[in-house]
């Protein structure tokens, strides 16, 4: 079973990527204290826990945030907009810029989830998911998951249109490649298991969770053709 996100997510990508982009430094060292207290193990996030810690007022972050749902949501976006899908130009994406895009973004999305703060965050935020105690498992699944594959599906389409990929349903793709890149290192995360990714073997996951995800979905040349013949001498 494919489950897509609801549409809403879709449209609002844009949207969310421009409003990170235009936080001030100010801003993001008030998310950045919000992330330090769930790290300390403060689930119990308060907006006057948020001000003493970030040395503002709360009338500040009810100005800038509108309300605590406000302020975890931006939270959440702040940490997703690490998730980088690379450069390119969508008319000229050939194969190696289409590996590069993909293994950018598997490194990327591995040091976050690898971080402290992303860690402490996600943790909460099943916690409360599973209580009912706040709205953070969902605004963690919106502007998280959600929101990092409407940001990479677009990469993903694009070397479809190249005739480089091959694949019927975008999110599909997106998740098998999701699962490639995260196999079981969350979740071990989540449970405690202290795993030390190091650059270097973030490096070689990104690549290889990027090999393997090419290997299924990428476009066949017809037989015959020189592009299949030189496909079939490289592999050699």
């Amino acid at each position: 079973m494919n489950y897509h996100p609801p549409p809403e997510n879709q449209l609002q990508v844009a949207i969310e990527t421009e409003r990170v982009e235009t936080l001030t430094p100010r801003q993001g060292e008030v998310l950045d204290a919000v992330l330090a207290l769930l790290v300390e193990g403060r689930d119990a996030l308060t907006m006057s826990a948020v001000a003493r810690r970030a040395s503002c007022s709360k009338e500040t972050l009810y100005k800038w945030f509108g309300d605590r749902d406000g302020l975890l949501t931006a939270t959440v976006r702040w940490q997703a907009a690490k998730v980088r899908t690379g450069s390119y130009e969508r008319q000229r994406l050939d194969a190696a810029a289409l590996r590069e895009s993909l293994e950018d973004f598997a490194a990327t999305w591995l040091r976050v989830i690898s971080s402290e703060s992303s860690i402490a965050l996600n943790r909460v935020a099943v916690s409360h998911a599973g209580s009912g105690k706040s709205n953070l498992g969902r605004i963690v699944l919106a502007n998280g998951r959600f929101a990092i594959g409407e940001r990479l599906k677009p990469v993903l389409e694009a070397g479809r249109a190249a005739g480089l990929l091959d694949f019927g349903d975008a999110e599909a793709a997106f998740r098998t490649f999701f699962g490639l890149v995260g196999r079981d290192v969350q979740i071990r995360f989540l449970l405690g298991d202290r795993l030390e990714m190091s650059e270097a073997e973030i490096a070689r996951d990104a690549e290889c969770a990027t090999r393997q995800f090419l290997v299924l979905y990428e476009a066949k040349p017809a037989r015959g053709s020189v592009a299949a013949r030189t496909q079939t001498q490289e592999r050699k």
